[in-house]
Protein backbone atom coordinates (compact mmCIF):
# COMPACT_ATOMS: atom_id res chain seq x y z
CA UNK A 1 0.00 0.00 0.00
CA UNK A 2 1.69 3.46 -1.61
CA UNK A 3 0.50 6.99 0.81
CA UNK A 4 -1.55 7.60 -2.09
CA UNK A 5 -3.49 4.31 -1.15
CA UNK A 6 -3.86 5.13 2.24
CA UNK A 7 -5.40 8.68 1.44
CA UNK A 8 -7.77 7.01 -0.77
CA UNK A 9 -8.68 4.35 1.69
CA UNK A 10 -9.29 7.08 4.60
CA UNK A 11 -11.51 9.29 2.21
CA UNK A 12 -13.76 6.26 1.61
CA UNK A 13 -13.94 5.12 4.81
CA UNK A 14 -14.25 8.61 6.70
CA UNK A 15 -16.73 9.77 3.66
CA UNK A 16 -14.48 12.74 3.66
CA UNK A 17 -12.53 14.78 0.23
CA UNK A 18 -9.32 13.18 -0.65
CA UNK A 19 -7.85 17.06 -0.01
CA UNK A 20 -9.33 16.51 3.61
CA UNK A 21 -7.89 13.02 3.93
CA UNK A 22 -4.58 13.95 2.45
CA UNK A 23 -4.16 16.95 5.55
CA UNK A 24 -5.08 13.97 8.03
CA UNK A 25 -2.47 11.74 6.27
CA UNK A 26 0.20 14.18 6.19
CA UNK A 27 0.14 14.90 9.45
CA UNK A 28 0.22 11.91 11.11
CA UNK A 29 3.29 11.58 9.50
CA UNK A 30 4.81 14.49 10.24
CA UNK A 31 3.77 14.04 13.44
CA UNK A 32 5.70 11.06 14.01
CA UNK A 33 8.26 12.66 12.20
CA UNK A 34 8.85 15.28 14.45
CA UNK A 35 9.23 12.89 17.71
CA UNK A 36 11.03 10.89 16.86
CA UNK A 37 13.84 13.86 15.43
CA UNK A 38 13.04 15.00 19.13
CA UNK A 39 14.06 11.47 20.56
CA UNK A 40 10.44 10.54 21.57
CA UNK A 41 9.18 7.44 21.38
CA UNK A 42 5.40 6.46 19.77
CA UNK A 43 3.49 3.88 20.72
CA UNK A 44 0.04 3.38 19.28
CA UNK A 45 -1.57 0.41 21.28
CA UNK A 46 -3.00 -2.66 18.84
CA UNK A 47 -0.51 -1.54 16.40
CA UNK A 48 3.36 -1.04 17.98
CA UNK A 49 6.02 1.26 18.70
CA UNK A 50 8.26 3.45 17.05
CA UNK A 51 11.69 4.35 18.29
CA UNK A 52 15.32 5.08 16.78
CA UNK A 53 17.99 3.35 18.21
CA UNK A 54 21.62 4.75 17.81
CA UNK A 55 24.21 2.97 14.89
CA UNK A 56 28.01 3.30 16.10
CA UNK A 57 30.24 4.82 13.50
CA UNK A 58 32.55 1.64 11.81
CA UNK A 59 34.48 1.34 8.85
CA UNK A 60 32.76 0.12 5.66
CA UNK A 61 34.03 -0.84 2.16
CA UNK A 62 32.53 1.12 -1.38
CA UNK A 63 31.73 -2.46 -2.88
CA UNK A 64 32.93 -0.80 -6.84
CA UNK A 65 36.38 0.57 -5.41
CA UNK A 66 37.17 -2.08 -2.38
CA UNK A 67 38.41 1.02 -0.36
CA UNK A 68 37.91 1.99 3.00
CA UNK A 69 35.20 4.22 3.81
CA UNK A 70 34.18 5.71 7.39
CA UNK A 71 31.04 6.03 8.29
CA UNK A 72 29.89 8.14 10.84
CA UNK A 73 27.29 7.38 13.70
CA UNK A 74 23.71 7.86 13.05
CA UNK A 75 20.00 7.20 14.41
CA UNK A 76 17.58 5.04 12.04
CA UNK A 77 13.73 4.66 12.75
CA UNK A 78 13.10 1.21 14.31
CA UNK A 79 9.12 -0.66 14.51
CA UNK A 80 8.08 -2.88 16.67
CA UNK A 81 4.87 -4.02 15.87
CA UNK A 82 2.60 -5.33 18.80
CA UNK A 83 1.44 -9.01 19.66
CA UNK A 84 -2.17 -7.93 18.62
CA UNK A 85 -0.51 -6.96 15.16
CA UNK A 86 1.56 -10.08 14.61
CA UNK A 87 -0.99 -11.94 15.67
CA UNK A 88 -3.90 -10.43 13.57
CA UNK A 89 -0.81 -10.70 10.63
CA UNK A 90 -0.41 -14.61 11.11
CA UNK A 91 -4.17 -15.53 12.32
CA UNK A 92 -4.90 -17.50 8.63
CA UNK A 93 -1.28 -19.35 9.04
CA UNK A 94 -1.95 -20.41 12.72
CA UNK A 95 -4.54 -22.94 11.37
CA UNK A 96 -2.54 -23.58 7.51
CA UNK A 97 0.47 -24.99 10.10
CA UNK A 98 -2.07 -27.33 11.91
CA UNK A 99 -3.44 -28.49 8.72
CA UNK A 100 0.21 -29.05 7.71
CA UNK A 101 1.29 -30.83 10.89
CA UNK A 102 -1.55 -33.79 10.02
CA UNK A 103 -0.93 -34.60 7.19
CA UNK A 104 1.27 -38.11 6.94
CA UNK A 105 5.06 -37.76 6.47
CA UNK A 106 7.05 -38.92 3.52
CA UNK A 107 9.18 -41.23 5.21
CA UNK A 108 8.53 -42.95 9.23
CA UNK A 109 10.89 -42.65 11.45
CA UNK A 110 11.01 -45.59 13.74
CA UNK A 111 12.53 -46.08 17.82
CA UNK A 112 16.41 -47.63 17.60
CA UNK A 113 14.12 -50.95 19.13
CA UNK A 114 11.82 -51.29 16.09
CA UNK A 115 14.32 -50.69 13.49
CA UNK A 116 16.38 -53.70 15.28
CA UNK A 117 13.47 -56.06 15.42
CA UNK A 118 11.82 -55.41 12.09
CA UNK A 119 16.19 -56.24 10.83
CA UNK A 120 15.82 -59.41 13.35
CA UNK A 121 12.55 -60.38 11.30
CA UNK A 122 13.77 -59.75 8.00
CA UNK A 123 17.39 -61.67 8.78
CA UNK A 124 14.81 -64.89 10.34
CA UNK A 125 12.67 -64.94 6.98
CA UNK A 126 15.80 -65.33 4.77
Amino acid sequence: MTKADLIDEVSRLAELTRKDSEVIVETIFDSVVRSLRAGDKIEIRGFGSFRTRQRKPRTGRNPKTGEKVEVPAKKIPFFKPSKELKDLVNEGSASRRRRLRRQPRGRQRFRKSEVRSQKSEFRMQK
